[in-house]
C-alpha cells in the first residue's frame, strides 16, 4: 500500500506534552495553511505521479490532533481527499489524534468522510505516568475513545511511549496488558526521547530526567513485538522517522534512525541463540530463513553473527558447536526452521 503522508504538526492539539515539539519531531513547521485543499491536493497528486505502480493508496494525516481542530478545518481537509476517492485513486483515509478528542460522534463524522483508520495517542495507560507527562487526559479517556473508534468500524491504532517519566517496567508491561484488551488492529511504539524546546529537555538539563537507555529501549520494544506478534496485533513503526530536524535537536535518548531494525535484530538473536544453547554437544545447527530477513537475522555490522560466534567460543559446553545459516524464497517472512547436523 502506497501512504502518502500530510502533515499537520502540532496543529488542533490543547496540551503541550511534556516529550513534545512536533516541529523537530516531524520536521514540518507548525505555521496554519491558509489553503488546506490546495494542499491536500498537491500533495497527493506529488505522490501519485512518482507512484504508478501501486495497488492500494491511503492519505494519512501525521504530526497533528486532527479531531482537535476545528470542524470546519477537518471537513476542509477531508473534503481534499474526496475527488481522488471518488476516481478511485484513493482508497482510505488515515488519521493520528488525542484519546480525549474523539467520541462516537465524532467517529461517525470521520467515516462519512472515508476515514478507514485512526491512531490514537495513549502514550501509557498508567494515570501517574500520563501526568508526569502533561497529557491531559487519563487512561479511562483512552479506554473510551479505543472503543469508541472499534464500535464504529473504524481501524484502531494505538501509539505508546516506553520511558516517560515515572514509568517503570511494571507500568509499561501493564499498559501492553491493557492495550491487548482494547484489541487495536496496529500499534506505533516510539521510546521517549529529549527534544530541545520540549518540557523534558528543561528537565534533563536540570538533572530531574534521564532517559532510558538504547540496550532498555530495545528490550522494552522488543518484549512488546513478541507480546503484540502473538496477539497478531500488527507493529507499523518503532521509533520515530528520522529527519535532519530530529537529529539536529536531539539532546539524549535512544534514537536510532533504523531503531525498529535494531529490535528486529535481536529479536532473531534470542531466537537462534536458544536452538544453540537447546542443540546437542558437537552438533551443526543449520538455519533456514526467508531471503527477505537475511539483514534482519545478520544485524547491522553482521552484530548478530558475530555475537553468536562469540558465545559459542565463550561457553566451554558450546565449543564444539557451530551454525550456518541458509534463504529460502519461499518461506514467509518471520519463519525460522533449523536442522541439526
Amino acid at each position: 500500500m502506497l501512504v502518502i503522508p500530510v502533515f499537520i504538526p502540532h496543529q488542533g492539539c490543547p496540551q503541550n506534552c511534556i516529550f513534545c515539539n512536533q516541529v523537530s519531531i516531524s520536521g514540518q513547521k507548525s505555521s496554519a495553511c491558509t489553503d488546506d485543499e490546495g494542499l491536500v491536493r498537491s500533495t497527493v497528486n506529488t505522490w501519485l505521479g512518482r507512484s504508478r505502480r501501486r495497488k492500494r493508496v491511503q492519505v494519512a494525516f501525521f504530526g497533528g490532533s486532527f479531531t482537535c481542530l476545528p470542524r470546519e478545518r477537518q471537513q476542509s481537509l477531508l473534503t481534499a481527499v474526496q475527488p481522488f476517492i471518488h476516481a478511485g485513486d484513493v482508497q482510505s483515509i488515515r488519521l493520528s489524534t488525542r484519546p480525549d478528542c474523539i467520541d462516537n460522534d465524532v467517529c461517525e463524522f470521520l467515516k462519512k468522510n472515508h476515514v478507514t483508520s485512526v491512531e490514537l495517542g495513549v502514550q501509557s495507560l498508567d494515570d501517574k505516568v500520563l501526568q508526569a507527562a502533561w497529557r491531559g487526559h487519563s487512561a479511562a479517556d483512552s479506554v473510551r475513545a479505543a472503543k469508541s473508534v472499534s464500535n464504529a468500524g473504524l481501524e484502531l491504532g494505538i501509539q505508546l511511549m516506553p520511558g516517560l517519566p515515572m514509568e517503570t517496567s511494571g507500568s509499561w508491561f501493564a499498559t501492553l496488558r491493557q492495550v491487548l484488551q482494547l484489541q487495536p488492529d496496529c500499534v506505533r511504539i516510539y521510546p521517549t526521547l529529549v527534544i530541545d524546546g520540549s518540557g523534558l529537555a528543561t528537565q534533563f538539563r536540570e538533572g530531574n530526567f534521564r532517559p532510558i537507555s538504547m540496550n532498555r529501549a530495545i528490550a522494552l520494544c522488543g518484549r512488546a513485538r513478541e507480546i503484540f506478534d502473538s496477539a497478531g496485533i500488527k507493529i507499523l513503526r518503532m521509533g520515530l522517522q528520522a529527519s535532519e530536524s530530529l537529529e539536529e535537536q536531539l539532546l539524549a535518548g535512544p534514537y536510532h534512525p533504523a531503531f525498529g531494525e535494531m529490535v528486529t535484530a535481536r529479536h532473531w538473536l534470542k531466537r537462534s541463540r536458544k536452538l544453540l544453547a537447546d542443540s546437542p554437544a558437537q552438533s551443526k545447527v543449520i538455519f533456514t530463513i526467508s531471503n527477505r530477513d537475511v539483514s534482519a537475522f545478520v544485524g547491522p555490522k553482521r552484530c548478530n553473527m558475530k555475537r553468536l560466534e562469540v558465545l559459542l567460543q565463550q561457553d566451554l559446553n558450546n565449543r564444539n558447536k557451530s551454525f550456518a545459516l541458509e534463504t529460502d524464497a519461499t518461506l514467509a517472512r518471520g519463519t525460522l526452521k533449523y536442522v541439526i547436523a
